[in-house]
């Protein structure tokens, strides 16, 4: 049940084989308490139940992760790559002999909430149950209902691990649950004021897991917050399937500072707005198949959670409105190379002044993605394109060409470098050996 795409918290579990630690320490009982069947009789749920949890479900993306391409839906068997072999997500239908039948409530709970599975192994951290250690007794008991009863039922046997031993042993994996994970304990709502900032809290720490993304982590990989009480939580992430995750809090450069409720409200259900888009597949598979099918209350909430977040540490980009380089461009000023490559390749789309045609192109004065100060997302797009979903909101799946065939390491360069450093953009300039490395990375995908 993640958006956590093709190996990120995943390194965690590799990572952790060098946490020292007793395996005797490892092999303690773990303790956690009984969920309980509540007042609903979930061997035969109502329908109103097992809708709220078709709805959780979504709001979670479970579906992202737990379908493989071209596969049943929950049925598993997506690759998730780590340095050393890929893991594979897990059959949660509730078909019996390969999937979660034969789950009780309180194995159910034991599996998302504390990352355990029913044989007592400890669950690969690409599950984010450090995030899902928030999500209410409630709301659990109708993901269950959902799964159980909502969803159809696929006999497909769940892939082995392709990491070898011993990097493969499960023990490790339990010392770094035991240290890092967070207590089961759901989120404490009394401390937000308001109804919409409260609920927006528990959508983006809990079910949403934000944080697994977007959220920084240390060398044990275990991420350096889980709450707005220390300002690295959702202060920028690392590369995901070689896209960046961006910081979602108020820095007026990399972040969403100079953004409104609407424009997060309107990214998230059409993956969009009238200045900016979604970058990269991780974030454009979040919204086309989890966030575009929330409802707007909840997108409204998670809107005003995000504005209240103030300023990360730390962020060395800036941004003050200038018209410099567009008066200099448009009276014919291209002298320099970054200038001239951006005038033959982008200018069509994104113009002379970097405003772009709104709602149809984004803006790249200003923009967050542009203004990270980790350049990755901008090479990346500038070499291999992207596109944005097709969205019920937005159904036109505009895309980007890549430029990697007319673009050498150097050109691409120096081109990243102007958009960084242009229109009031104020960000470190991007090097040919950044790009050789991506270059390279893309090109192994291309192979793969």
């Amino acid at each position: 049940m993640s958006n956590v795409k093709k190996g990120i918290a995943v390194v965690a579990a590799v990572a952790v084989v060098g946490v020292v630690g007793a395996f005797a320490y490892a092999k303690q009982a773990t303790v956690t308490r009984e969920i309980g069947a509540g007042a609903e009789n979930l061997t035969a749920p109502s329908a109103q139940l097992i809708e709220k949890g078709r709805y959780l479900a979504v709001a979670a993306d479970c579906v992202a992760c737990h379908t493989a391409p071209k596969g049943q839906p929950f049925a598993g068997g997506l690759a998730m790559a780590t340095p050393v072999g890929a893991v594979y997500s897990s059959n949660i239908t509730p078909d019996k002999a390969t999937g979660i039948g034969n789950y009780s409530l309180n194995d159910f709970d034991r599996a998302v909430r504390h990352g355990i599975a029913p044989s007592g192994d400890t669950l690969y951290p690409a599950m984010p149950y450090p995030s899902y250690a928030k999500v209410t007794d409630d709301d659990m008991r109708a993901l269950y209902a959902y799964f159980m009863h909502g969803v159809q039922p696929v006999a497909q046997a769940n892939h082995g691990s392709g990491i070898s031993w011993p990097l493969s042993m499960n023990w490790p994996l339990a010392i770094w649950r035991k240290t890092y994970a967070p207590a089961v304990a759901p989120l404490v709502l009394s401390k937000y004021q308001g109804e919409a900032l409260a609920r927006g809290a528990y959508l983006v720490q809990g079910l949403g897991h934000c944080g697994a993304c977007h959220t920084p982590r240390a060398t044990t990989m275990q991420e350096l917050a889980q709450d707005e009480s220390n300002p690295a939580f959702l202060a920028g992430g690392p590369v995901i399937d070689g896209w960046l995750a961006v910081n979602l809090r108020s820095n007026p450069a990399g972040g969403l500072g100079r953004w409104s409720e609407q424009d997060i409200v309107d990214t998230l259900s059409k993956a969009r707005n009238a200045h900016s888009a979604v970058v990269g597949s991780p974030m454009a598979d979040v919204v086309l198949h989890s966030t575009q099918s929330m409802s707007s209350e909840d997108l409204k909430a998670i809107a005003v959670y995000l504005k209240s977040l103030t300023p990360g540490p730390d962020e060395k980009s800036r941004y003050a409105v200038s018209d410099v380089t567009a008066k200099a461009l448009k009276a014919g000023h291209d002298e320099t190379r970054g200038a001239q490559l951006y005038l033959d390749n982008c200018a069509a789309c994104h113009r002379s002044d970097a405003t772009s045609n709104a709602k149809v192109f984004p803006a790249l004065a200003g923009n967050p993605s542009v203004l990270s100060d980790d350049p990755t997302s901008l090479i990346r797009l500038v070499l291999a394109g992207s596109s944005l979903p097709s969205t019920k909101g937005a159904p036109s799946p505009l895309g980007m060409p890549g430029f990697a065939w007319r673009l050498s390491d150097e050109e691409a360069a120096q081109l990243v470098t102007f958009v960084r450093q242009s229109w009031g953009n104020q960000a470190s300039a991007a090097d040919a050996g950044q790009v050789a490395k991506i270059r390279k990375q893309i090109d192994a995908e291309v192979q793969h």
